[in-house]
């Protein structure tokens, strides 16, 4: 097979490939990351790039202007390689896959807490105490008497007896690894030994067994893997302080951008592989960049506790997830025992444990139960709900009596994604818009204070808010033909430019069409109706909500106000509302650092009832219902009404 070089730029690297490959797999061959939320099938359009010199062969696509194709701009995915190449990306093309900034890492954390080092895990976000501190992994330091005439027990049992004196454990076990090394270890430590002791399943198990003290030496982490990013936390699991927190995005984005494009491509030939490897290879790095950072031995970290929608955890484990997508939609497990780190690929002590978060359904997961865990909705007396705005735009109702939820599928929409400028809450995105009602002048901030390189999901949220008290919008999405320089007729339809190219990074006008309002008003539709549904499911009314509890990465940046004006969350009063960030992490972390909580999320997960939207016959009339800004029934929004 004929193969040739590629060059991409401004990365300047070389890979060599064979001829017919496409240009977004060599980018990925080089280690760079381009947009693709469609999985390389050329929906999305949003993979463009430059040929600067060589010759391709691609399929035509309705997703190019003619200027574009002047320009030689074409999609990687639908392009391959049939000389040497030069290739350019365009900023807006790249996926950002370094780690998050401290300062944006500081805005994603903040709706639960304000820095890292501040948190106290022994609390809900209600403030509650609620768990015992008793870790995935425990170390135990011990001085066991010398085995003589009188005392004549096998080394293992001597072990055992001692561990009871300290600790009321009834089933014990350990691995034949550990009992080949366990006599030369007691006798040349002098039978002073510290042993690792592991909540596996029920049972407690010796992980590991080291000679002299090393108590003191005790690490964990905590993983919440997202959609679109994967959270850790380095915490010491003796002092329950979080050590360093990292967020990075998660590369499974190259093979798409949602859950089902990437179930999809888990089919493809070492599709499964790629994308198991894409979330391992990252918290690897972020593991030991950690303990690089916080001078920790690797084999000092004894346990790994994760959190993720069902998906996820599947490709974390390597686990097939075909029919999760497939009626009746069943997962291969929701309740994962704990296994060897090891075995996942997951890089700390070889002997440490793995433990994931149970799920409930295929498409509400254990970051859904971690949320509810951290949020202590399961503790309430009066009516909570936890509201994830994400591609799932999971919904939970209930209270210490019941909990009830739902998978809303808002599709990516919130999370920057299948929208003309749209972009992840990165750096230089705009994430607050204010829009002058007398001259329509755009006033906006991005995270990171920097040129706009796109809109965010709650920039886009700000902007039809604003759209809406301006007259420029109406209540079906369409935008107004006033005459302005802002307000631009299109080949399909009408647009409002946010900024103009020459206040952007990119070199291009940032704008609003109606296609983006289109899709962001069915993303709000399904997250409204999905809540609204399950209120009328239960038979209670809106004002029953005590607490409304918002979770995701969305919720660091969301104007109340302008959610509840487009319709996206319900009218109710401003201070039952209450954004709790990343609560799946948050959850996560209570389970690291306590078995009463990871006993208490499988009783969750036990007790959440999963509630299929789409057999609900008033489903589809409550999304109808509220495919207007803010809804097609005004009583329902008194506060806008108003």
């Amino acid at each position: 097979m004929e193969r040739f070089k590629v060059t991409f730029y401004p990365d300047n690297k070389t890979v060599e490939v064979e001829k017919g490959k496409s240009i977004l797999s060599c980018a990925l061959t080089a280690g760079i990351y381009i947009n693709s939320s469609c999985g390389g099938e050329g929906i999305c359009g949003r993979c463009k790039v430059i040929v600067k010199q060589g010759q391709v062969l691609t399929q035509p696509t309705g997703r190019l202007s003619i200027e574009e194709r002047r320009r030689n701009v074409y999609l990687a995915c639908l392009t391959t390689v049939q000389s040497d190449l030069e290739i350019e990306i365009p900023p807006e093309s790249r996926i950002d896959l370094d780690k998050i900034s401290p300062e944006e890492l500081e805005l994603r954390l903040k709706g639960l807490y304000s820095k890292a080092e501040e948190i106290e895990p022994s609390y809900s976000v209600l403030g509650d105490e609620i768990f015992v501190h008793s870790p995935l992994a425990t170390k135990l330091y011990l001085q066991l008497p010398k085995p003589d005439l009188q005392d004549k027990i096998s080394d293992l049992e001597r072990l055992y007896r001692q561990i009871r004196k300290i600790q009321d454990i009834s089933i014990m076990q350990t691995g034949l690894v550990n009992i080949r090394r366990l006599g030369e270890i007691l006798r040349s430590s002098d039978w002073k030994v510290t042993v690792t002791l592991g909540k596996r399943n029920g049972t407690t198990e010796i992980v590991l067994i080291e000679p002299g003290d090393t108590s003191k030496r005790n690490f964990g982490f905590c993983f919440d893997i997202g959609t679109t990013t994967i959270s850790g936390q380095l915490v010491d699991l003796n002092t329950k302080r979080v050590l360093g927190t990292k967020i990075t995005y998660n590369r499974q984005a190259s093979f798409g951008s949602d859950v089902i494009t990437r179930i999809i491509y888990a089919k493809e030939e070492d599709g499964l592989e790629k994308l198991h490897h894409a979330v391992i290879d990252s918290m690897n790095e972020m593991i030991q960049e950690l303990i690089v950072e916080h001078k920790i031995d690797l084999n000092d970290v004894t346990c790994v506790l994760c959190a993720g929608n069902t998906t996820m955890i599947h490709l974390l484990l390597k686990i097939d997830p075909t029919y999760i997508r497939i009626e009746p939609y069943i997962p291969v497990a929701n309740f994962i025992p704990t296994i060897r780190a090891a075995e996942a690929g997951i890089k700390i002590n070889p002997r440490g444990l793995l433990s994931c978060v149970p799920g409930v359904s295929s498409y509400v997961g254990g970051d859904v139960i971690a949320g509810i865990l951290s949020c202590g909705l399961d503790k309430m007396k009066d009516l909570g709900i936890l509201i994830d705005i994400g591609t799932n735009g999971e919904v939970v109702l209930g209270n210490k009596d019941f909990l009830i939820s739902a998978s809303a599928s808002a599709g990516p929409a919130f999370e920057g994604s299948g929208l003309t400028c749209g972009m992840r809450a990165a750096r230089g995105a705009i994430q607050k818009v204010f829009i002058d009602k007398e001259d329509f002048k755009v006033n906006y901030a991005t995270i990171g204070q920097v040129r706009p390189l796109g809109i965010c999901g709650s920039g886009y949220i700000d902007i039809i808010s604003q759209m809406l008290d301006c007259g420029l919008l109406e209540k079906d999405g369409k935008i107004k033909s006033i005459p302005h320089k802002r307000i631009r007729k299109t080949e399909t339809g009408y647009e409002f430019v946010i900024a103009f190219k020459e206040e952007t990074e990119s070199g291009f006008d940032l704008v609003i069409n109606e296609a983006d309002i289109e899709n962001i008003k069915r993303a709000k539709a399904a997250i409204y109706s999905a809540v609204s549904t399950l209120i009328k499911h239960v038979g209670v009314e809106f004002s029953k909500i005590k607490k409304l509890f918002v979770a995701g990465g969305l919720g660091n940046y969301l104007n109340i106000d302008n959610a509840i004006r487009i319709g996206l969350l319900p009218d109710l009063e401003r201070n039952r509302f209450l954004f709790v960030g990343n609560s799946s992490l948050a959850g996560s972390r209570h389970i690291l650092l306590s078995y009463d909580a990871m006993k208490k999320a499988n009783e969750i997960a036990r007790k959440v009832t999963y509630f299929e939207l789409s057999v609900d016959t008033s489903y589809m009339d409550e999304y109808m219902a509220a495919l207007f800004f803010p809804h097609t029934e005004l009583w329902r929004f008194p506060s806008v009404k108003t």
